[in-house]
């Protein structure tokens, strides 16, 4: 993998992955479509989104390195229970923002045979696309400054999932940076993949206020552990 930019290389990775409204409480519809109520929601989102970068930005180097090595193991974890096959593919993210690094993850799984991919936006306002990675691909600024594998890289399906929380609830409801790209994709893709989100336990929310457009994740793995998990056995595929 080319080492400039600011992109990972072989052996290490030289870019660290940190580069309101209120509602009434007593009542809200999650299907309601009324365009106030969306607004409203829309204002308290984004001003909680800007308090929780707040707070994850405040972390120190030594905080965010052990929640980043609990999330790891709390993720193989999963997958191993999961019991994932080398055919199958992973799709990670790369990190922004002070998001938890699963970088080393990435690399691990791919030399013990894993196909992993990076998710990229490649048109606005819809699903995500995936595209394969390795330690030798070459990476590239995508949409909003995100590194993501060049379009020479194979487009691939993913079977995981694996997503950064900004916030999140008991209900397996995912704050995330407002574009609305993962719910998107999960819609799209028949059968769904497994979504497992990986965030920081204070992060938590009472609720998000679910819209109709909201998907819940399967997982939601903070550096407690398991935060939520949805009612099933299915693995991926």
């Amino acid at each position: 993998m080319t080492d400039h930019d600011g992109f990972a290389f072989r052996g290490g990775f030289s870019s660290p992955p940190c580069m309101a409204g209120d509602i009434a409480p007593n009542y809200f519809d999650p299907l309601a479509v009324d365009p106030q109520q969306a607004r409203d929601v829309a204002r308290w989102r984004q001003a909680e989104r800007v308090r929780l970068r707040a707070v994850r930005s405040g972390l120190t180097e030594d905080e965010r390195r052990d929640i980043s090595a609990a999330l790891l193991e709390g993720v193989r974890a999963i997958l191993g229970r999961l019991a994932v096959t080398a055919s199958q593919t992973i799709a990670v993210y790369w990190p922004i923002r002070c998001e938890p690094d699963l970088r080393p993850l990435m690399a691990r799984l791919h030399d013990q045979g894993q196909r992993i991919a990076l998710p990229s936006v490649e048109t606005l306002a819809a699903p995500l696309v995936f595209r394969e990675w390795t330690p030798d691909v070459t990476m590239e600024r995508g949409q909003w400054t995100i590194p993501a594998a060049t379009r020479s890289s194979p487009e691939v399906r993913p079977d995981v999932i694996i997503a950064p929380l900004l916030g999140w609830d008991a209900e397996g409801f995912r704050l995330g940076q407002g574009g609305g790209d993962l719910d998107r994709t999960l819609a799209a893709l028949t059968p769904r993949p497994v979504s497992i989100g990986v965030g920081v336990a204070s992060a938590r929310l009472s609720t998000i206020f679910p819209q109709p457009h909201d998907i819940p994740l399967d997982v939601i793995l903070t550096e407690r552990g398991i935060a939520y998990e949805k009612a099933s056995g299915n693995g991926p595929g």
